[in-house]
């Protein structure tokens, strides 16, 4: 591990601005699902590594140190997904909550717009794959108990380090890690089975055995049923901005990233396998328990959908 500076990072106030959105499913390739929603644009959270900043420069939006001081929220987001809840062509396919703005981010506390697009896909028995660093989800425990009722949720919380220094130099915004355990915590003890996501992981900063483990052992003790880990990814945008990050904090670490990176945005897969090795150890010293959880029923009744 290479010792962080010690520069004070000040807090960053975020703008909210009202939009409106002509569609709130996104078919999308590549990515292990075939649907997301997000109920906001830009995130709060502000993570160094959010492959997010390369869309962002894509569309002509800030993706430097300005990303996250603008968040967009969909005010129709619901309505908009209701309509096309309905199309006869949707086939319950599952939904991916969580890859291009944290659904529970700060701004859901007031405007609910996760919470009311969880309710419209509960009543419809639609899976659902949510991914979150915001402990405001455990506010949802009720409409998340009910959507594991009746269809597949698979409900994750990114926890990447459990190292204090890294989180607040890479993930300024989010809540702190045990804070995350906490809500994890309340959600298994709610029978909702939920996991833990270790990543993206960073070389030189919470990729080595003991940083893994400690991640891996925490999200056990608190409840966890499963977990999945992935490595750093730098396309053009999040690059320059996470080098820069480093080059301000770890610059001990920025030889070692630009060579790891060089015309590249993945990492080396010599790298993916050590990342394995060591998850699967600390899988075997910590073995995840299971544990009884919510199922659907075998005939799940038919909900009208008037929520």
């Amino acid at each position: 591990m290479h010792p962080p500076s010690r520069r004070y990072i000040p807090p960053v106030r975020t703008e909210i601005v009202e939009m409106r959105c002509r569609s709130a499913l996104n078919h999308t390739r590549g990515y292990g699902f075939e649907w997301t929603l997000n109920a906001y644009s830009g995130c709060a959270h502000r993570c160094a590594f959010c492959y997010v900043r390369s869309y962002e420069q894509r569309a002509d939006r800030p993706c430097d140190k300005r990303y996250g001081t603008v968040v967009r929220a969909k005010v129709n987001v619901a309505e908009v997904l209701r309509s096309e809840l309905e199309r006869p062509s949707w086939k319950r396919d599952s939904v991916s909550i969580g890859g291009g703005s944290d659904p529970y981010q700060a701004a859901e506390g007031r405007y609910r717009l996760t919470r009311a697009c969880l309710e419209l896909l509960a009543a419809r028995r639609n899976p659902i794959d949510l991914l979150t660093r915001g402990t405001l989800v455990v506010r949802d425990v009720d409409v998340l108990q009910e959507a594991a009722r009746r269809a597949r949720l698979n409900l994750c919380l990114s926890i990447p380090t459990l190292r204090e220094e890294v989180w607040r130099r890479t993930e300024p915004g989010a809540p702190p890690p045990r804070q995350r355990l906490r809500a994890l915590t309340m959600l298994a003890r709610a029978g909702l089975r939920v996991g833990v996501a270790i990543a993206p992981v960073l070389p030189g900063l919470s990729d080595d055995a003991a940083g893994i483990a400690e991640v891996v052992r925490a999200g056990r003790d608190a409840g966890a049923t499963h977990l999945w880990s992935d490595l750093l990814h730098l396309p053009r945008g999040t690059r320059e901005h996470f080098l820069g990050c480093l080059r301000e904090h770890w610059p001990a670490l920025l030889p070692r990233y630009e060579c790891l990176f060089a015309g590249r945005a993945w990492l080396p897969r010599a790298e993916r396998h050590a990342l394995d090795l060591h998850v699967e150890a600390a899988r075997e010293r910590y073995p995840l328990r299971r544990r009884r959880v919510i199922r659907p029923p075998a005939e799940p009744e038919q909900l009208a959908l008037s929520i």
